[in-house]
């Protein structure tokens, strides 16, 4: 699980599990890192909004957001419901969604591009972990080259 920004910077250490597991577990953990970074850096994310996608739809990840500072924009996950779930409206805007997920994507296709995070040749753990910090970094790096 990786946090990108709007200008498709990864900007917080990525947190990794077996491929069996599904990442929305991953998220506490990827979000103090997230806020470990930016006290590092000395800014603030107090104000913005973040937008997730439905799987970390959950009132602890709510919570967890909203006490930061920040504004949740995560659709709700419906789980089987046939009826709305009871309780106070959820916020949602389906627009400041929308631009967030094609940024994450962006990151997600420029990840591709490096074969050997795609296929995954490095069976050690830290290898992989390795080779996916390298080509983050490559991402940001872009810019900081001038043509």
């Amino acid at each position: 699980m990786a946090i990108c920004d709007r200008n498709c910077n990864v900007i917080a250490p990525f947190v990794t599990a077996p491929g069996y597991r599904h990442e929305s577990p991953l998220f506490p953990k990827s979000f103090n890192e997230l806020k470990r970074v930016i006290k590092s850096v000395g800014k603030s994310i107090a104000g913005s909004t973040m937008s997730l996608d439905g799987a970390y739809d959950s009132k602890k990840n709510r919570k967890m957001i909203f006490n930061s500072g920040m504004k949740p924009n995560i659709p709700e996950n419906k789980r089987n419901r046939k009826k709305a779930k009871p309780g106070p409206v959820r916020l949602f805007d389906k627009a400041i969604f929308k631009e967030p997920f094609r940024t994450i994507e962006r990151v997600f296709a420029w990840e591709d591009k490096f074969k050997c995070a795609l296929i995954r040749f490095e069976h050690i753990s830290h290898h992989y972990f390795g080779v996916k910090l390298l080509s983050y970094s490559l991402i940001n790096l872009r810019h900081f080259i001038t043509e």
